[in-house]
């Protein structure tokens, strides 16, 4: 079943977009949260491949293009919606270098027109990884501050959030059109930090791909990188690594354990798996 819902036009995120937020739960006034939990979502909340590759096909469609896999599509995925739907043309470009009379593209264009057939279809066959859905809530029940940063745009984050039941759990919610710069590009998590008012010794970047762990790194807090997902985290070397979620959970559960008999919220950067 189709659930269309209000979409940006574009993807663009130059000039100064403005911050878009969702302020609920625990803040970072309140000395008894347990730190700062930031997520990634393709690939670490979510599998949205098979739904982004229907959104490409769709537009690949449009140009009169074959569609591709999906494990064509998710090797895509990662720099933002521009960059994939660029790296999904590069056969059009191609095909068009032979032949004078094909016409060029308009990646502003293939944008908008992806993004509309990507909305259309947005979950209809992404699901949440194993252990997230009780994950999540066992996180925030341990007074974790959560948020998300995407470089998907922030309403499609949003709706995917509202879907699964998972809105009500995060502080704070910002897609690639919230901000100037796209991840790797430490903006996101730096305006995450003052909007949750959270210590950066505090905080952790969740992620599966080089661009989530560059950026915690660029932004100085440590990283966690989920193997489960779509991508890798290339050169860059995580805080830690976990293999699925709920030991991931189990990590962080155990974490705010300890911060509970210690009578207080110590700081993370010492504790090790």
């Amino acid at each position: 079943m189709q659930r269309q819902f209000a979409c940006p036009q574009c993807y663009s995120v130059a000039g100064g977009a403005e911050l878009q937020r969702l302020r609920v739960g625990r803040h970072g006034d309140d000395l008894m949260n347990s730190g700062l939990l930031i997520f990634d979502l393709d690939g670490t909340l979510m599998d949205t491949r098979r739904d982004l590759c229907t959104g490409i096909n769709l537009m690949r469609r449009h140009y009169g293009l074959a569609p591709l896999p999906v494990d064509t599509v998710a090797g895509y995925v990662g720099n933002g919606i521009r960059n994939l739907v660029a790296r999904a043309l590069q056969d059009h470009q191609a095909s068009r270098e032979r032949c004078a009379q094909a016409s060029p593209v308009d990646l502003d264009e293939a944008v908008r027109i992806n993004y509309q057939c990507y909305c259309r279809h947005l979950h209809d066959e992404t699901v949440l990884y194993p252990g997230v859905e009780n994950g999540v809530h066992q996180l925030h029940a341990a007074g974790y501050i959560l948020a998300l940063i995407s470089n998907k745009p922030v309403e499609a984050c949003r709706e995917l959030l509202r879907y699964f039941k998972l809105a009500g759990l995060f502080s704070s919610v910002l897609g690639g059109d919230s901000v100037r710069e796209l991840k790797p590009h430490p903006e996101a998590v730096l305006a995450t930090l003052r909007s949750t008012r959270v210590d950066r010794t505090r905080t952790w970047m969740i992620g599966d791909h080089v661009t989530d762990l560059e950026a915690a790194r660029r932004a100085g807090i440590k990283s966690v990188f989920v193997s489960y997902g779509i991508g890798a985290p290339g050169g860059e070397q995580p805080t830690q690594k976990f293999t699925t979620f709920e030991a991931l959970t189990q990590y962080f559960t155990s974490i705010s354990r300890r911060n509970d008999v210690r009578g207080g919220t110590a700081p993370l950067n010492n504790l090790q798996r």
